[in-house]
């Protein structure tokens, strides 16, 4: 919260400040999410997420048609059918879409977990390759690229940053 205010005050101050002063500063623009999503490391994890995941996504998969089965077995069926058996047969249907919403919805929530442990697990890793390029490289400032309207893509070190974490996964093997 304190990051977000502070980060929100400084963006209008740097603005503030005069073209001479602006120009001798090292500006940088990272987008976090990507480089960190397009690591080899993070690729692997979520790759391992998402076999973890399979069983629960092919079960969701299964639930689905069968519903869709069902719904056209009832429409085919509806003519020869008593109205106590379209009834039961409607209930089935409407239980299996409540499991089938409940199996999403779960689903749904494990995958956000999973990416949510990944970018903690990997945070530290992205602030010491951060410390390294910023003493290699001399940045005064570093932006966020989602808190941008626009920046010029030479600024961009996104794809430095991936580059290091991949460098810093293989020299740690």
């Amino acid at each position: 919260m304190i990051r977000k205010f502070l980060h929100s005050m400084l963006v209008p101050a740097l603005l503030l400040a005069s073209a001479g002063a602006a120009a001798e500063l090292k500006i940088a623009v990272l987008d976090t999410q990507r480089a960190l999503l397009e690591s080899e490391e993070a690729q692997a994890l979520m790759q391992g997420a998402q076999t973890d995941l399979e069983g629960d996504q092919n079960r969701v998969n299964a639930l689905g048609q069968e519903i869709r089965a069902l719904n056209e077995q009832l429409q085919k069926d509806a003519e020869v059918m008593s109205p106590t058996e379209q009834r039961r047969r409607q209930k089935e249907i409407e239980d299996k879409q409540i499991e089938y919403q409940f199996l999403v919805n779960k689903l749904q929530k494990d995958v956000q977990d999973r990416r949510q442990d990944l970018l903690q697990q990997m945070a530290p890793k992205i602030d010491a390759v951060l410390q390294d390029l910023i003493e290699l490289e001399g940045y005064d400032l570093i932006l966020q690229r989602g808190n941008l309207l626009y920046a010029n893509s030479k600024h961009d070190i996104t794809r430095k940053v991936t580059e290091k974490l991949n460098e810093k996964r293989a020299a740690a093997r």
